[in-house]
């Protein structure tokens, strides 16, 4: 069965976190995920969860500590320390709030020194979050929302993942980013599903809602149904107005629905 996760760094971005969580559970998500989470009182997430009882399935690494790092730091050199801090501040706020996962966000960077360092941080970060059991996941992004990102290809990422060599290390698959620069969203998803963690969407090229653009959703959401993927998948676009006036999507695109 298919189900969804509402990402609030988009979704109801609008209300303070703790709203926002309440605000999916009325909508019909069954999880959560979340951007930058940091700001708000850990107490107050946690509180939001156990009255939902939905699933934080994730929260990203900083975009930049003290100045430094741009979409991240863990691929830029001469700051393998900072990027570790970051990582391991990141993990600790993902354990306390009961995330299932921490996307680890490389930089700007280029070359086989950033690969070098990127990889190290990544090592790091798998070996921390062992005993917590939260997933290490890493995203390409695409080169027209985030120009110069290290990571920018999937079969750059498989690569990565292959010369890390963690179990917990998985492909973050976006189909936004993944249908704006490299071609047949579908074909790519069956092809890399071993290596993947978990999946986002939002209708291409607009990244708005998933009844949008030029990719069929519901035949997308029924083969990742066919192929027995069970985790939520995470709606993470950009609303047309409030988000609770675009949400149709959820029904009119589900798998066995009319």
């Amino acid at each position: 069965m298919v189900t969804f996760s509402a990402n609030l760094g988009f979704l109801w971005a609008d209300l303070p976190l703790p709203a926002a969580i309440r605000a999916a559970k009325a909508a019909g998500f069954e999880a959560v995920e979340c951007h930058w989470p940091y700001a708000t009182p850990k107490a107050e997430i946690i509180a939001a969860v156990k009255d939902t009882g939905l699933e934080i399935l994730g929260l990203n690494t900083p975009k930049s500590v003290d100045g430094i790092g741009q979409f991240g730091l863990s691929a830029l050199p001469g700051h393998e320390a900072l990027a570790r801090e970051a990582i391991d501040q990141s993990l600790s706020f993902a354990d306390d709030i009961g995330a299932r996962s921490l996307h680890v966000m490389a930089g700007v960077a280029s070359g086989p020194a950033a690969q070098a360092s990127f990889c190290a941080a990544l090592s790091h970060a798998c070996q921390q979050a062992k005993q917590s059991g939260v997933m290490i996941l890493i995203e390409p992004l695409n080169r027209y929302d985030a120009p110069g990102y290290f990571l920018n290809s999937l079969a750059q990422a498989e690569e990565i993942i292959t010369s890390v060599n963690q179990p917990n290390l998985k492909l973050m698959f976006d189909c936004y980013h993944v249908g704006r620069t490299e071609g047949d969203v579908l074909a790519q998803l069956q092809a890399r599903l071993p290596h993947i963690g978990h999946i986002q969407f939002a209708s291409i090229p607009s990244r708005k809602s998933p009844d949008q653009g030029t990719l069929d959703y519901k035949q997308v959401f029924t083969a990742l149904d066919s192929l027995g993927w069970t985790r939520p998948l995470g709606a993470e676009y950009q609303p047309d107005g409030t988000t609770e006036n675009g949400l149709d999507w959820m029904h009119t695109l589900r798998p066995n629905q009319p």
